[in-house]
């Protein structure tokens, strides 16, 4: 969380919320018709798990800690 601190945070708050959503919110309500979606859960954890690696566009890769080979 060095340099691309805003995808990091991005990613870190994704999972928080669709955790909440798609898992914490289902499973604490009342009906016991409504089910937890596992499957959307698992792909925004995939698709957050993308936004915590990655760099932030306003970083340089050199302030990213990228090394050149020549």
């Amino acid at each position: 969380m060095r340099a691309s601190w805003k995808t990091t945070l991005c990613g870190i708050l994704t999972i928080i919320a669709s955790g909440i959503t798609l898992i914490g919110m289902p499973l604490l309500d009342s009906d016991p018709l409504t089910v937890a979606n596992y499957e959307a859960f698992v792909a925004a954890v995939i698709a957050s798990i993308g936004l915590i690696v990655a760099r932030d566009n306003s970083v340089t890769s050199e302030a990213a800690g990228a090394t050149t080979t020549l």
